[in-house]
């Protein structure tokens, strides 16, 4: 059974960074895709940030690409989402999800998901 666990999320100002970590276990993480999706209230879940196994990498340009970095430590079995300069569009609750296929990471078809961390940025 895979199961991802969110942490790092929290209440910033803008302009501020923050660290979402997601821990995975159940699985050979080293093999899986993995990635960050958001959801704002009111709005469709959004594509944030995808890596591969090979730690290719890929952002939503609209919106939080040259702000965001996503990263992976296989040893610790986790993946990370550094976020600077945070903006009060980017307060969403921040998903992270797994899967075999890095297409169905990006899509958000992927087989499992954490349950999400809450990231607030105010004004």
């Amino acid at each position: 059974q895979v199961q991802l666990v969110e942490s790092g999320g929290g209440l910033v100002q803008a302009g501020g960074s923050l660290r979402l970590s997601c821990e995975a276990s159940g699985h050979t993480f080293s093999n899986y895709a993995m990635g960050w999706f958001r959801q704002a209230p009111g709005k469709e879940r959004e594509f944030v940030a995808a890596i591969s196994w090979s730690d290719s990498n890929i952002y939503n340009p609209d919106s939080v690409e040259g702000r965001f970095t996503i990263s992976r430590d296989n040893a610790k079995n986790t993946v990370y989402l550094q976020m600077n300069s945070l903006k009060p569009e980017d307060t969403a609750v921040y998903y992270c999800n797994a899967d075999i296929r890095y297409t169905r990471v990006v899509v958000g078809m992927s087989d499992y998901w954490g349950q999400g961390t809450q990231v607030t940025v105010s004004s």
